[in-house]
């Protein structure tokens, strides 16, 4: 009896590290909220060529009549964004890219957190800040798709951070 007494007691302890250990939830998004975040990611790549660079901003700039140089592969591993809303001057990304970061600041950590809330990247509030995080973000853009002005050739996977 001593036995199921202790597993009883242990169910509360454990059931809250369960659902703690849940995946973090996946997404997709195509169009343009996965353009715009494709191409301000690429922005800071030092993955990409600074042609495919070019080109991703090219397509960005509605100029994908230029780009003809096959499918475009835009890959970070984390971006962790933060907005203060006591310092309301404080606004910070960063971007991790296998083992190198670029830091954001100001305005282009601002595009970057306005470009993830576009993407439907969830929002959390913490003690004055609000925080955006995703992590495993591959984007896929193809100007060929895109110059058919049909709403294809840009999409976007991703997990939510944690």
């Amino acid at each position: 009896m001593k036995t199921a007494t202790c597993v009883a007691a242990a169910i509360p302890l454990v059931l809250p590290l369960a659902l703690l250990a849940t995946p973090a939830a996946a997404a997709t998004i195509s169009g343009s909220p996965a353009l715009a975040l494709a191409a301000i990611a690429a922005t800071h790549s030092p993955q990409l060529s600074p042609a495919d660079r070019k080109a991703v901003a090219a397509i960005f700039d509605g100029k994908a009549s230029g780009a003809t140089r096959g499918i475009i592969t835009i890959l970070v591993d984390k971006i962790v964004c933060r907005i203060s809303n006591v310092d309301i001057t404080a606004r910070s990304c960063e971007l991790s890219f296998g083992d190198k970061t670029q830091s954001l600041r100001g305005r282009e950590a601002n595009e970057m957190y306005s470009t993830e809330a576009m993407a439907g990247v969830p929002s959390e509030g913490a003690a004055g800040s609000s925080f955006e995080s995703l992590s495993k973000l591959k984007c896929t853009l193809d100007p060929e798709a895109i110059k058919r002005n049909d709403g294809s050739g840009a999409q976007c996977s991703y997990e939510a951070a944690n």
